[in-house]
This record gives structure tokens, sequence and C-alpha cells, in this order.
């Protein structure tokens, strides 16, 4: 079965893997401190707090001395964090100990931002200027339509009523491991492409603003500035508009390309233009633990394998073809069954039974997401025998050897594959042997000696 090979990584992951340089330069910004420090474990927290004010090395026993013994993998975890982030600067003292030093620019940030307090580049605009700005729950339903908008245009775009404003060049990069195209055929989605769409809606979005991210270099954008910037959006307010004019030119391209995503929303008044944030934007700075709120579902699935979608969207019908034949659509609601059929079709295009239940599960109508379980056991269960029935052999890559000149020369190149461990069958009377794809080379070399 294909592994998961799509990670959605969220920001901190991210600004983990930048070089040294880039990230001292991040760290000059304190909103980039800040949100930092909120994305830590708690005892990361603990440990940047008490280094704050410390100016020399502390080393790393005296810091295992601060918790308590059923806390050492906890700790564990909190030191590798911050050492991939760059917090803590490892060195060795004259005894040869490992010690720890706060980042000298993470901590003169963060010690000026608790001391001064922080303010934002922008003030939100006053509300005699800015007049009919969306409410809350009009501002999540437009976030929330502007994604499935991009979604269906990313992998179908011939469902879009109103496509957007993507550049072509941009949308190949964020297409280029979800879909596939051979010459003169239409675009297919691949297997990550399956994967991504079983997905919930901040692990796609940290997808995409990764690729985003990963590939601004090659639009000429520097990948430190867009994440200083991207951070700095998570500390304005949902709902408050801001104006545009605050906003670099480097900042007012990419706002455009946050607004098809639905990160922000812009609007244009007399004389002014602002923008809106939403909640996947303040949600940036978040760990995706963090911002995986638990939204309404629209799936109800019965003992007999009936699927009901209550939903209008066109993209809850896409992903349910996924797995389940679709019968019939109604103006707000989907019908459908999950047949053996279409669960081998999924599982062909590399879905997993556990991404299929876990799907069903988070997308649970009301009615049923406070029943335990939320999706019949007898369901769950045949989906995963389903998936279990394409695994009864398991394919290895091999090579097969025969015509050996000689009965020596057979039971040498066993001899030299078993030393290997690589020997997976032989026939002594016919002098045939198969042998482990990573022995091969092994065993070829000895048979050349032999001539």
């Amino acid at each position: 079965m294909p592994e998961v090979r799509i990670i959605a990584k969220n920001f901190m992951d991210m600004v983990a893997s930048m070089p040294a340089m880039k990230l001292d330069k991040l760290y000059q910004n304190g909103f980039i401190c800040e949100a930092i420090l909120r994305s830590l474990p708690p005892l990361g927290k603990k440990y940047v707090l008490q280094m704050l004010h410390i100016d020399v090395p502390v080393g790393a026993k005296l810091l295992e001395e601060w918790v308590l013994p059923d806390g050492v993998s906890k700790h564990r975890v909190a030191i590798d964090r911050l050492v991939q982030l760059r917090l803590f600067l490892e060195a060795f003292d004259r005894k040869n100990e490992k010690t720890y030093k706060i980042n000298p620019t993470f901590q003169r940030s963060l010690q000026k931002l608790l001391v001064q307090g922080g303010t934002l580049p922008r003030e939100s605009m006053p509300s005699n200027i800015t007049v009919r700005l969306p409410t809350l729950e009009d501002l999540e339903a437009y976030a929330l339509e502007q994604w499935e908008c991009f979604l269906l245009q990313l992998i179908s775009p011939s469902y879009v009523d109103k496509p957007l404003s993507i550049s072509s060049s941009l949308m190949k990069v964020f297409q280029r491991r979800i879909l596939s195209q051979r010459d003169k055929e239409a675009p297919k989605l691949t297997e990550s492409g399956f994967q991504f769409l079983l997905m919930d809606t901040n692990a796609q979005l940290w997808y995409i603003i990764r690729e985003y991210i990963s590939n601004s270099e090659e639009r000429g954008v520097d990948a430190a500035e867009l994440i200083s910037f991207m951070l700095e959006l998570s500390f304005h307010v949902i709902g408050e508009a801001y104006n545009i004019n605050t906003l670099t030119d480097f900042q007012r391209n990419i706002i455009k390309d946050l607004a098809d995503l639905g990160l922000v929303k812009l609007q244009q008044g007399r004389k002014e233009s602002w923008f809106i944030p939403t909640k996947l934007a303040t949600n940036l700075s978040m760990s995706l633990a963090d911002s995986s709120s638990r939204k309404e579902g629209f799936v109800v699935v019965e003992t007999n394998f009936r699927v009901y979608a209550y939903s209008t969207s066109k993209l809850h019908c896409e992903i349910l073809r996924l797995f389940s034949r679709v019968e019939y659509q109604l103006p707000n609601l989907i019908v459908g069954a999950i047949t053996k059929e279409s669960l081998y079709n999924a599982f062909e295009n590399g879905i997993t039974a556990d991404q299929i239940v876990s799907f069903l599960q988070q997308n649970a109508h009301p009615r049923v997401a406070e029943r335990i379980p939320s999706v019949p056991e007898n369901v769950t269960d045949q989906i995963r025998l389903w998936e279990g029935d394409l695994n009864r052999v398991e394919m290895t890559e091999a090579y097969y050897y025969d015509e050996f000149p000689s009965r020596d020369v057979f039971e040498g190149a066993c001899d030299c594959a078993r030393e290997w461990n690589g020997l997976l069958w032989e026939d002594s009377k016919k002098m045939h042997m198969v042998v482990k794809n990573e022995v091969h080379p092994y065993v070829r070399d000895f048979l050349r000696r032999q001539k």
C-alpha cells in the first residue's frame, strides 16, 4: 500500500528549516519572537523565559535539574525544539560538557518586546471610514467559500463558476505534487493529491502555504520576508479593517494572493481600500493541533453503507467521489454508497482506509457526531478488511539468476547472497536463484570475478 508522502507542516517547522543567517534576521522582529514563543511546548516557554536575562551559557546537566524525573522525555522534546529553531545555541565548556545559551538576537528582541511592549506597524481604520464591514460569521463563510473555490480550481477548473485570479505559474506551483499530466491528456490527481483532499482545512492550508513559501525564491521573493509578513498578519484582529496604503509594494502583491486563498478579504471604499484578516490568517502562528478546531460536519453513514451528505458544495461532492459511488445530487443533499469497487479504486489511487474513516468521523453530521462511534463499526471494519484484501501479497523488487556455467559458480553465488542476508529462493537442481534488489551488486561483482 503506498505510504502517505504529503506532509502538512506548520509555520514553525518551516522556520526551523531556514538557514541560520535568515533565522537571525527573522528574530530582529519582536512579533516574530512572540509568535515563536507561543508555538513552543510548555517546558520550552519556561526555559526561554528563565534564561531570557541570563547572558552566560547554562550547562545541560543544570537544565535537567529544572524538571522532575517523570518529565525527562518532555524536557528532551523541548530542548530539541529550541535547538532546531536556534533559540538555544549549543556549545561545550572547558570540561567538554554541553551548554546552552539563548540566541542573542532573539534575546534582545524579546526583552525589548516585554519591557517596552509592541505595536503593530498599522492600526485598524476608524469605523466612520469603513462602512458595512462583514460580521465574523460572514467573514468565516467568505473564507470557507474562497478556500473551496481555490481547491476546485486546483483539481478541476471546469467546476468553478467564478475562477480566482491566481496566476497560471503560481497555480502550477500548487499543482506540481497534486496533479500529473501526460501529453495531450487531462490532468489527473496523484496519490498525494488524493490524500491532500481528505485532509482537514487547516492541514490543507499548511501544505499550500508551505509550497507558496518554498517556491518564493524562484519568484524573486525573499522567504524570510514572506514568513515575517505572514506571522505579522497573524497578530491582526479578525474582522478589523487595515489600510492597504500601510503596506509596502512587496506586501501588496502578497496580500492579493492571500485574498484568493481566503486569508484576507479586500474591500474598496470611496477613497480608501483595506484588507480584513480572516480566521485562517490569525491561525498562522499557531500549531496545527491548536488551530484545528472542529467544524460542523455534514456526512451521515448508515449501517447499510449508504452515505448522505447534507451539503451544497461541489467540492464535497468531488471528495465523496474519491471513495464512494455518488448516485444522485439534490440542491442540498448528496446521496451515495460505499462499495467494494469504489473503495478498491480509492486504494489504487493511494488513499488508505484510515484516511477514509478519519474523514467520515471528522465530518460527521451533528446529529450523529455525538454518537460513539459516529460511523457504524461494521462500515469501518469492512473498509479496513477490503483494504487488507489488497495487501495479501507483498511486492518486493528482486533479481532472478539462471544459466550458471558450473555448479561451483552457482553455489558460490548462493553463499555470497547468504552472507549479505539477501537470498530469497534457490533451486539447486536447475541452478536458479532469486536475490534481494540491494544484494544484486555484490552477487554481480562475484560473478564477474569468476570469469
